[in-house]
């Protein structure tokens, strides 16, 4: 299976902002499909017309380039090949790897005739000297493993239900998609992304030492998706399992792991108050196959996997995603904002049961203003409860 998935969304983001003077930064864990994105997006751009001779392509990942991860060297190597009188597009990936890259790319910057795009595996790249430097001056497109509807084009299972069991219990990572019939395979290949990012993109980065906390705090974090969670509270479980540790050094290893796009954090927001709140957060995976790796398990805790596959798909569709707190000390799963627009999702495996659909629709029927309301499950039906749209999460997934 060598057929590269088109990730249309993504692709036509980088088209939108084509030649304009921003910096296009492209984040996500690593293995998302970052640089099959540049390979795709250099190939439209050949299609309509622009040269090999305009195009730069780093990888500094790669051996190849290895002398690059000299800023300065890296700076001297694009200047020397920009093409005169014609836009020379600058590919440059895991651009974090070369010190100091922020001092070649804002000098860079200052090319007129340049169209730079990067990509990185850490939030960190962008809260130094770079965001200084060059404020209001780039984009950031935050990038995912492949959707539901993407997955489809990866895999040739035809029977939607059998699919996205496969999109759950094994994940989405693109290139993981050749293995789904080989289990043992398809496991090695996600433990490889797993250490690569718990070694080069949380310890090197952040300067940690112990991987077995690292480790821990993983797989606390990977067992308790989408369940409020706050540093003291897996501090407390560390100590109390034998292993004491502090809350601020807990709080690093949770920093590190998010800026890492291994986790999402997601804030809880008082709906009412209009205001975020400083309580437990709620932690979220990139990707619930690899939840599973971390866990060896497959196939429990169907809810909490099916809510992670929710909030990943609502920021892909680029929405801003809180947790919210309704009245009564209800919550509702989502609270999702996009163009000054919002919408409230709760998502359950199954409301067949009159009792669980009561509880699930409760905390949406507290909430008093006009803003679009679903439910999101399993089930077959679909349907209205008093203006709350009962959706099954398959469909809603493929559209």
């Amino acid at each position: 299976m060598n057929k590269l998935i088109e990730r249309k969304a993504y692709l036509d983001h980088l088209a939108m902002w084509r030649e304009e003077e921003m910096i296009k930064v492209v984040t996500g864990v690593r293995r998302c499909g970052k640089s099959t994105l540049f390979e795709l997006y250099i190939g439209r751009l050949k299609a309509e017309g622009v040269t090999n001779e305009q195009i730069i392509y780093i990888n500094l990942e790669d051996e190849d380039y290895a002398e690059l991860l000299d800023y300065k060297k890296l700076h001297e190597y694009v200047k020397a090949r920009i093409i005169a009188g014609k836009c020379t597009y600058v590919f440059i990936d895991e651009i974090q790897n070369c010190k100091d890259y922020e001092k070649a790319v804002s000098s860079l910057f200052l090319k007129k005739t340049l169209d730079i795009y990067i990509t990185g595996s850490n939030a960190y790249m962008l809260s130094g000297e770079l965001a200084t430097k060059l404020t209001a001056r780039y984009i950031k497109i935050d990038m995912l493993p492949l959707s539901f509807a993407e997955y489809g084009e990866a895999v040739s299972t035809s029977d939607k239900r059998e699919r996205f069991g496969q999109y759950m219990n094994m994940g989405a990572f693109p290139y993981a998609a050749r293995f789904v019939d080989n289990s043992l395979a398809h496991s090695q290949y996600l433990e490889g992304i797993y250490n690569t990012v718990l070694v080069k993109d949380v310890m090197t980065r952040k300067k940690l030492n112990d991987i077995t906390l690292l480790k821990s705090i993983t797989s606390f974090l990977a067992s308790n998706v989408g369940s409020p969670v706050s540093a003291k509270k897996i501090a407390d479980t560390l100590t109390s399992n034998g292993r004491p540790t502090g809350v601020a050094t807990v709080e690093t290893y949770l920093e590190a792991l998010c800026d890492s796009y291994l986790f999402y954090k997601v804030q809880r927001y008082d709906i009412k108050g209009r205001t975020h709140l400083k309580s437990e957060s709620k932690y979220y995976i990139c990707d619930t196959g690899l939840q599973n790796m971390i866990l060896g398990t497959q196939g429990k805790d169907i809810g909490h996997q099916i809510e992670n596959i929710v909030y990943l798909e609502l920021l892909r569709r680029g929405y801003t995603v809180n947790i919210g707190k309704a009245a009564r000390g209800t919550e509702v799963d989502f609270i999702a904002a996009r163009d000054k627009q919002t919408e409230y999702y709760q998502v359950s495996a199954t409301v067949l049961d009159e009792a669980v659909l009561a509880r699930e629709l409760t905390p949406l029927k507290q909430i008093r203003d006009n803003y679009p309301k679903f439910l999101i499950t399993m089930d077959d039906f679909t349907g209205d409860h008093d203006g709350i749209h009962q959706l099954n999460l398959i469909d809603w997934l493929s559209r």
